[in-house]
């Protein structure tokens, strides 16, 4: 089994990426591989709507100009997937909506890609906005006919420096259970 996180912050190794690190651990604890695909230095332009992926149906975005096509293939290979973006705005960063923009046109048109995957979502939040940043990615997830992977609590966790995440100590075990939770899934859904 493989899970790939995609950490949506512009910052390469900062608090996201540390998020799905934590997360990470505990799979890796259960023999389960993992892949982290950092959007911080690839370009995902936004979706043009042009529903030429409707028309064509082959799993594909027809802009091959970026690393979607790429992102998305990655996805629909895996067994799971981890969201993770900080808050920016009230919401989850510009890289990671033009990736579920396009990735959700994209699955539109050739449906069930994504269909019983187990997924997760993190958040990296300095203050205020994680809710609406979580639900953003839940949403995406849920509407994609996944499996969502829960914790103890919302999966967000607190710190503005890199590094603070580490700090709010009841944030990181939430990370360790929802990896935990996240094995156990996996494992119910592929013990056939």
């Amino acid at each position: 089994m493989k899970v790939i996180g995609i950490n949506g912050s512009p910052r390469k190794n900062g608090n996201t990426s540390i998020l799905i690190q934590i997360v990470f651990d505990e799979l890796k604890k259960e023999g389960i591989e993992t892949e982290l695909v950092q959007l911080s230095d690839k370009n995902i332009l936004g979706c043009k709507a042009c529903r030429a992926c409707h028309k064509n149906k082959n799993k594909r975005c027809v802009n091959k100009d970026d690393f979607f096509n790429e992102c998305l293939a990655k996805m629909v290979a895996s067994d799971g997937i981890i969201l993770g973006s900080p808050v920016y705005s009230a919401g989850v960063t510009s890289q990671m909506k033009a990736l579920i923009d396009r990735a959700s046109m994209v699955l539109a048109g050739n449906r069930g890609l994504l269909k019983h995957k187990v997924g997760a979502s993190v958040v990296a939040a300095r203050r205020g906005g994680a809710i609406s940043a979580f639900d953003t990615l839940n949403n995406f997830l849920y509407s994609k006919e996944m499996f969502l992977a829960g914790s103890s609590y919302w999966n967000m966790v607190y710190g503005n420096a890199i590094g603070e995440v580490e700090q709010d100590q009841e944030g990181i075990e939430n990370m360790k259970n929802l990896g935990q939770n996240m094995a156990w899934l996996l494992k119910k859904i592929h013990c056939n």
